[in-house]
């Protein structure tokens, strides 16, 4: 996962720099050739906005430009010229893109959640490059500068959504420093942290002039990605190939090592007895698919037990009672009880709407 914040897009000036997406773009494509997957997160929305209207001679709105609900409308304005222009950098290249506006509540809310991490999987099966921002419109936290801040957080939040191997925050310094670079000339990089402390936290430092997402959000969000199990590097988006090093040995900036393995992170909250909310049984068949790692049809169900909902997490057992795993439900227990035993062609006639032809899709389970 890459995320780019507007000081980078901007290259210090006041509108995005479309040299600049078409470069990022081109290191996206290499890695695309090289069998990565990448999803792309972007700043710049609320700078575009800005700027399109002083060409459009909207001078009135300038001095309101500080407020919440003005920020919204300069996010709402500059959205579109934003994705027109990542749109074009990718179509030059033959990629397709697709454009996801997330909240962080939508990363919080079950039923969100699922949503959002169905539809991003999705995308990267097909080859689509998802382009993520905040939604700025409905979404104030990040642009009233609570919290955290910009898009560096929604960025690790979206990581450990898709189980990222590795996320590249695109910075305008080459890292973390002990000191601020800007001030102390002799300032030391940096190049490994094994964990993020108080310390580190400390020697982070605060927001430049432009943009919200300082170097202190970048080590925020690397903790909460590194914690999840993804790898993490704060690296200059200046540099030239700095999206192609940072999956090779020559890569430069600071980096984060993940503090546990993606898998065990997940494998520890689905089987945390804590959010299990009923139980699955499913046949011979289909236990046996899953070492296969197959999705759970409705037609290998044989029972369910709780009252849970399209989102919760139930446990997966055998027609012997051993528990197989757990995974996030795709049906609530009555829908279940309905459709259990058929064919997915049939659940759209039987429920009159369907939610896909899995149960619990393989991507959101995981086996004991």
């Amino acid at each position: 996962m890459v995320k780019i914040g507007t000081n980078v897009l901007t290259q210090g000036g006041n509108q995005v720099i479309f040299e600049k997406m078409q470069d990022i773009v081109r290191q996206i494509s290499m890695l695309q050739r090289e069998g990565h997957e990448v999803l792309l997160v972007t700043s710049g929305a609320i700078t575009e906005g800005l700027s399109l209207l002083d060409r459009f001679k909207k001078n009135q709105f300038s001095g309101e430009s500080g407020s919440t609900a003005s920020k919204q409308v300069l996010a709402a304005v500059g959205q579109v010229p934003l994705m027109r222009g990542w749109e074009r950098a990718f179509s030059e290249l033959d990629i397709l893109s697709a454009q996801a506006l997330i909240t962080r509540r939508d990363v919080s809310d079950r039923l969100s959640y699922l949503h959002a991490r169905n539809t991003l999987l999705k995308l990267l099966e097909l080859g689509i490059v998802p382009i993520i921002n905040e939604n700025d419109v409905v979404a104030i936290d990040e642009i009233a500068e609570v919290n955290i801040g910009d898009n560096d957080h929604l960025s690790a939040l979206i990581s450990n959504l898709v189980d990222a191997d590795l996320l590249v925050i695109l910075s305008d310094v080459d890292g973390l420093y002990e000191s601020d670079p800007r001030a102390n000339k002799e300032a030391v990089l940096i190049t490994e942290v094994e964990s993020v402390d108080d310390y580190v936290l400390s020697i982070a430092g605060s927001a430049g002039d432009r943009g919200r997402g300082g170097m202190a959000t970048k080590v925020s969000a690397a903790k909460i990605a590194t914690e999840s199990g993804a790898d993490v590097l704060i690296t200059n988006g200046n540099a030239e190939n700095c999206v192609l090093s940072s999956v090779s040995n020559e890569r430069s900036g600071t980096f984060f090592p993940a503090q546990s393995s993606k898998i065990e992170s997940r494998r520890r909250y689905l089987l945390s007895n804590v959010v299990i909310k009923g139980h699955l049984t499913v046949d011979g068949g289909v236990e046996k698919a899953l070492r296969r790692g197959s999705s759970i049809l409705p037609v290998g169900v044989v029972g369910s037990d709780g009252d849970f909902q399209r989102g919760d997490v139930v446990d997966i057992q055998s027609v012997s009672g051993m528990r197989i795993g757990a995974g996030i439900t795709n049906y609530s227990a009555n829908e279940l009880g309905q459709i259990k035993g058929m064919q997915s062609s049939e659940i759209l006639s039987k429920l009159g709407y369907e939610y896909g032809e899995e149960i619990i899709h393989r991507n959101n389970m995981t086996l004991t």
